[in-house]
């Protein structure tokens, strides 16, 4: 679809697939950085109106899923209520790719049956503290998307609620690309760890588990 579109509409970490455009494919970069927002998302959704009415193959490129985190069902929805007929092409969200790239399984057999994705967007204030009570409880892994400058308050409401300081964490930077970093710690000295976007948090037993790798 890359090679064959017109136009392309990306955002900044799905940047790296864009070396799979033509060389006439013309490139509107509407991402987003963490805090800033230079192109509003009901101007991005305006305007996939407007180019899909007037252009055959545009492409609207976005890293990870486009429905995990990501505003798709919003901009689908616009195109669909203007009449824009679309295809959605599922991806492979960073909550899976990350853990997966850093050898850490989200769930394994008597350690953890079930895993949560968070979005560090939400920060504490917004989650009520019965949600808190009810993943401290969880007894399985959680996973915290685009958390970078919220996973202090994050990690203390956990705590808050029940958490063992111990449990451990990963965070794994930028996965998948040649900048790749895992770091490893506990969710009660998580806060003592800057840790630069894009970055995910995976938190539970399955953090502290042998990392998962080829076989020498």
């Amino acid at each position: 679809m890359l090679a064959s579109a017109e136009i392309v509409v990306h955002d900044r970490l799905a940047a790296p697939l864009l070396e799979h455009c033509s060389s006439g494919t013309e490139l509107v970069d509407v991402g987003k950085q963490p805090g800033s927002a230079p192109v509003p998302q009901s101007e991005i959704n305006t305007l996939l109106v407007e180019l899909g009415r007037r252009r055959e193959r545009v492409v609207r490129l976005k890293g990870g899923d486009p429905f995990v985190f990501a505003r798709g069902g919003e901009e689908v929805a616009a195109l669909r209520a203007a009449g824009v007929p679309c295809e959605v092409v599922p991806g492979v969200s960073s909550a899976l790719a990350a853990p997966a790239a850093a050898g850490v399984p989200l769930t394994v057999r008597r350690v953890a049956s079930s895993f949560v994705v968070l979005t560090g967007h939400e920060g504490s204030a917004e989650i009520p503290e019965e949600r808190w009570q009810a993943l401290a409880h969880l007894g399985g892994t959680i996973v915290v998307l685009m958390g970078a400058r919220r996973i202090s308050r994050i990690a203390g409401r956990l705590l808050a609620a029940g958490l063992s300081a111990e449990t451990p964490v990963v965070a794994v930077r930028s996965a998948t690309t040649e900048q790749q970093e895992i770091r490893r710690t506990t969710l009660g000295a998580l806060d003592s760890h800057a840790i630069g976007a894009p970055v995910v948090f995976v938190i539970g037993e399955v953090a502290g588990l042998h990392p998962v790798g080829p076989t020498p």
